[in-house]
């Protein structure tokens, strides 16, 4: 099969997953029978796309196909008293299903996803699976969890949704706030998967990115009052303002300190500051508008030099309070060791249980790096490649390893 068919059906299925699964549920009315029906289509799109080519809307392809398809096999089904099938294919006939991308499906799948009745992970959870198209093994990074263990959340969330009967759609008013918090999650891990993929060649997924901040736009219209809302929104437009300046012409990964900030989006910048400035106006501060905050202050910085961390680090010490979790400890360490030391940041960082985490034993390493304990610093980084599954991060890792055996020569 030619490489580049196999790419552009990947690239495809990365970009228009959620689309297509949020489409088909809205024509039938079942998650099971929609996501089944997607993944049919593509499995069909890898076989055939290599001779006939893509098609000029592969999207609308793989929904129309996927929708026929689905139709003909529920039929079956239906026939011999499934009533399951019999059910999905009566909605399916009582509602046409929009060929051409529909402005809300996807958020009507967040919401559906993130009802009450489910645990706030098991929201978060089955909405990445289906709206962001990230694969169980992704989503089980994200939670830091085994596979196998989020493979039964998922299975679990989407019987419950089914036997609950909950409606596909933006719930009403009165009832948003309470499934906001995990619709805010869901988003933020969505643009997070795409800033720095957990796995493959590439450091960044750039549709998800785009998706997460699309979708965040639609929440700031939905819920224009709510202050964590924009302040998501601003945080991840602020991040996705250094995305150009990131990696290489060759897709290596550069760090924040060594990029390139003449090329930075200033437009994102400009309107996620003023996102966050409005956010400070209305006193209502809460994690995602601080993390937009600090990101702020990055962005302020014409140089690395420059940035203000002691002013990050007060930022991270509300962020401690709100969300007292060890991957905030970790990034507040980074600012630590700029404030107070490298000492004093280590002391922090190895009282930490990330074990698993690759991030956890890259800051390590950098740490006892600069302390001068290159043995320990070599060994922190050995750790941190073993748990690296994405090529471009592994890459940084390795040539930082070799770069200790270069001064211990």
């Amino acid at each position: 099969m030619p490489a580049l068919a196999t790419l552009d059906v990947g690239r495809v299925f990365r970009e228009e997953y959620g689309r297509a699964v949020a489409g088909l549920v809205r024509h039938f009315g079942d998650i099971d029978v929609a996501e089944a029906a997607v993944q049919d289509e593509f499995a069909v799109a890898v076989q055939r796309w290599p001779s006939s080519g893509v098609p000029p809307s592969p999207a609308g392809w793989i929904i129309t196909t996927a929708r026929n398809r689905a139709v003909d096999r529920l039929r079956r089904e239906a026939s011999r008293d499934d009533r399951h099938a019999q059910a999905a294919l009566l909605h399916a006939q009582s509602e046409p299903v929009e060929e051409g991308p529909v402005r809300d499906d996807r958020l009507r799948l967040i919401f559906t996803c993130c009802h009450p009745a489910l645990s706030v992970s098991a929201q978060v959870a089955l909405t990445l699976r289906l709206l962001g198209g990230l694969t169980t093994a992704e989503i089980a990074h994200a939670f830091l969890v085994l596979e196998p263990t989020m493979a039964q959340r998922l299975v679990r969330a989407k019987g419950k949704i089914r036997g609950a009967r909950i409606p596909f759609r933006v719930p009403h008013e009165a009832d948003l706030p309470s499934r906001l918090r995990a619709v805010l999650a869901v988003v933020y891990l969505i643009f997070n998967e795409g800033y720095t993929a957990t796995s493959g060649a590439r450091l960044v997924r750039e549709g998800l990115c785009f998706e997460a901040t699309r979708l965040g736009r639609l929440l700031t219209e939905l819920m224009p009052d709510e202050p964590e809302v924009m302040g998501l929104l601003a945080l991840m437009l602020l991040v996705e303002s250094r995305r150009a300046a990131r990696t290489t012409a060759d897709g290596g990964l550069v760090l924040l300190a060594d990029q390139d900030r003449g090329v930075w989006d200033r437009a994102l910048i400009a309107e996620g500051q003023a996102i966050v400035r409005d956010c400070l106006r209305r006193n209502q501060p809460g994690p995602y508008q601080i993390q937009a905050a600090i990101n702020a202050v990055h962005s302020d910085a014409r140089s690395a030099e420059a940035t203000d961390w002691r002013q990050i680090l007060r930022l991270y010490d509300q962020l401690a309070a709100f969300t007292p979790t060890p991957i905030v400890a970790l990034n507040r360490a980074v600012a630590v060791a700029e404030v107070q030391g490298s000492e004093a940041a280590l002391a922090i960082v190895d009282g930490l249980q990330l074990d698993d985490y690759c991030l956890f034993h890259a800051i390590r390493a950098d740490l006892l790096r600069r302390l001068a304990r290159t043995n320990e610093a070599g060994l922190a980084y050995d750790a941190a490649i073993a748990y690296a599954e994405n090529a471009a991060e592994r890459l940084f890792l390795e040539r930082s390893r070799e770069s200790l055996r270069r001064i211990d020569a």
